[in-house]
């Protein structure tokens, strides 16, 4: 098995050289991180980094202007960040470890470790809403589909329970880091893939590839990042 390692650079572009897109032909009201994989990606994506002083006067010559620097990929002015919920899902069989990662297949059956919590999430929140599924990888595609196909189960289930059948409908989108170009196991929806609703910042071949929240040993994550091509 071939593997590549990506650090936290790496990342960090792919998804703001990805967000004009996502938020330009997505425009997403929530982001579902499927974990654990997808959870840094999507916060990458909203993250507030940091309040600044605008060396420039205010209007009125007195006192500097705060402005917010880098505040979120995917927030436009004056409207608010985009909220993002977590679903737990798991596919992979640990075969041991090398160097500072741990070796994994793909198994074939999904595992559901957590889920949307309709009780605090009222499934009337997500009804008409566009959502943005982020991973880091589409490997097999199996947990993409899984995902979809109950994420919008649940929609439809509580259209169908709120009596909003009429309404607009739930708009999925994906995103992921890295799509790897290999046969797929698992399928989307026609309708998604016709309506350029899927986006991989990158396509690469069939290796492993070696995130920085993986790492045991980050240092030597870093160096071995170093060495990878930028994608």
């Amino acid at each position: 098995m071939l593997f590549q390692w990506r650090g936290a650079l790496q990342v960090h572009k792919l998804c703001q050289v990805s967000a004009n897109q996502i938020l330009n032909e997505f425009k997403p009201n929530l982001m579902i991180a499927i974990g654990g994989g997808g959870y840094v990606p999507a916060r990458i994506l909203r993250y507030a980094y940091a309040r600044v002083l605008n060396p420039n006067a205010s209007a009125d010559g007195t006192a500097p202007e705060s402005r917010d620097v880098n505040r979120s990929f995917l927030k436009t002015p004056n409207s608010p960040n985009i909220p993002i919920q977590a679903i737990g899902l798991s596919l992979y069989e640990n075969l041991g470890q090398t160097g500072d990662s741990d070796i994994e297949q793909a198994g074939t059956k999904v595992t559901r470790t957590q889920w949307l919590d309709l009780s605090s999430l009222s499934a009337s929140s997500l009804i008409g809403k566009n959502i943005l599924i982020v991973d880091e990888v589409d490997d097999t595609r199996t947990t993409l589909e899984y995902a979809v196909r109950e994420l919008e189960k649940d929609v439809n289930e509580a259209r169908r329970r709120l009596g909003r059948e009429d309404e607009r409908p739930t708009r999925f989108s994906i995103f992921v880091l890295h799509n790897k170009d290999k046969v797929k196991k698992g399928t989307l929806p026609r309708e998604m893939i016709d309506d350029c609703r899927y986006l991989a910042a990158r396509t690469v071949g069939d290796v492993w590839i070696c995130y920085p929240w993986e790492a045991t040993d980050i240092e030597e994550h870093d160096r071995l990042a170093a060495t990878q091509p930028s994608s």
